[in-house]
């Protein structure tokens, strides 16, 4: 039979993640001698902390490697409980924690457990582009609702009042800090909306996987107000451990028994090695917080840098590690634009079209997320290329 005659199911059609596609031009440049700025993907320069790198070395001295209950190890979970309880002051039990295989792990979790196909859940735009990637992947409908600076870029239930005229809303998926901004909902703002959620029956789901990266204003966690949300975590972010794949949720007791059932078929468990590793970095905040005083100064230095350079258009930039730029003054192809800095300046960074399809061509994100001589050479090559 003609190859013609198999072709990929009509879920697998989806957008690419640009910041991805950057990153592999990026990668073929540097492979042909040239010197890259890598500021397209928002992944920590700092290796993972002290801690999670002895444990893990100490687990592979020991020889044995295996599964792990679906849900983790009670020993990351309890950890993980207390670490709410530390930092929050909230009461939280391990039993409703479950550790997964990055955030990413969390976020299908989430969707397959909570909802069903032709479910609608409502987005920001801007925001991650692998949030309406994956929930058209699994047969539900991304609804993306346009914030501005009318809102602070925040999701209102005003937003959602609209939303709710043209069909039922059955969920809310909402960051804060938030990708690409980082911008952070003031704490009424977020209470204001979760509250809303809980009276129209909405399920929040809340992406807190830049907790810990904060400046300006008090990060507050979805469970301050509402014990029915759905709270998506990683270790990749604050805690520097991208590659190690390990996050955890903290999900509605309803939930827990659902979502595990699904996670012993989708992955079994998530890696022990990686469990183990993540259960030591929670007690490398000393560590860490020498590393988010890098992001600060980083962060500090582009937003003087930038609008010098003609990027004078930024959102709030209250925690994360990315700025989100208007570089209308330059260009209204922002995708073009950002191939062009790659090529000739040899910046990476990401057009503002991943996170908004529609608005995003008059944007890009820049993450400050490397090191404070590569954010100062950055500022040299892009002020020479813009000038």
């Amino acid at each position: 039979m003609p190859s013609s005659a198999f072709s990929p199911s009509r879920r697998s059609d989806v957008a690419p993640f640009i910041a991805m596609d950057v990153l592999s031009e990026a990668a073929k440049l540097e492979a042909d001698g040239r010197s890259i700025i890598h500021m397209e993907v928002g992944q920590p320069s700092a290796p993972a902390p002290k801690t999670a790198r002895a444990a893990a070395e100490a687990a592979l001295a020991h020889g044995r490697l295996g599964y792990t209950e679906a849900l983790g190890l009670k020993t990351l979970r309890a950890a993980l409980a207390s670490h709410y309880q530390r930092l929050y002051g909230i009461s939280v039990s391990p039993d409703r924690i479950m550790a997964t295989t990055g955030s990413s792990a969390g976020f299908n979790l989430a969707f397959l457990s909570a909802f069903d196909p032709g479910d609608r859940i409502v987005l920001t735009a801007p925001g991650y582009p692998a949030y309406r990637n994956i929930i058209k992947a699994l047969g539900l409908i991304p609804v993306e609702v346009p914030v501005d600076e009318s809102t602070r870029w925040c999701l209102t239930p005003d937003h959602l009042l609209e939303v709710q005229k043209e069909g039922p809303v059955k969920g809310v998926l909402v960051a804060s800090p938030a990708n690409p901004t980082g911008t952070m909902m003031p704490a009424d703002t977020l209470e204001n909306l979760i509250r809303y959620c809980d009276e129209e029956r909405i399920w929040f789901v809340s992406d807190e996987i830049y907790h810990g990266l904060d400046y300006d204003g008090e990060q507050k966690t979805a469970l301050e107000t509402s014990q029915n949300t759905i709270i998506i975590n990683s270790f990749s972010k604050y805690y520097c451990m991208t590659g190690w794949r390990i996050g955890w949720m903290v999900l509605p007791e309803q939930l827990v028994r659902p979502t595990e059932r699904i996670a012993q078929s989708l992955y079994i468990s998530p890696p022990e090695i990686s469990q183990i590793a993540a259960t030591a970095a929670l007690d490398a905040v000393q560590e860490l917080e020498s590393v988010k005083a890098g992001y600060a100064a980083n962060r500090d230095l582009l937003l003087t840098a930038l609008p010098a350079i003609g990027f004078d258009r930024l959102l709030p930039v209250d925690g994360a590690f990315y700025i989100y730029a208007d570089v209308s003054a330059f260009t209204s192809d922002s995708l073009e634009f950002t191939k062009r800095m790659l090529h000739e300046a040899g910046v990476a960074a990401t057009p503002g079209v991943d996170f908004d399809p529609v608005a995003g061509h008059h944007f890009m994100r820049f993450s400050f997320a490397g090191a404070h001589p590569d954010m100062k050479e950055a500022v040299n090559r892009l002020s020479a290329w813009v000038s």
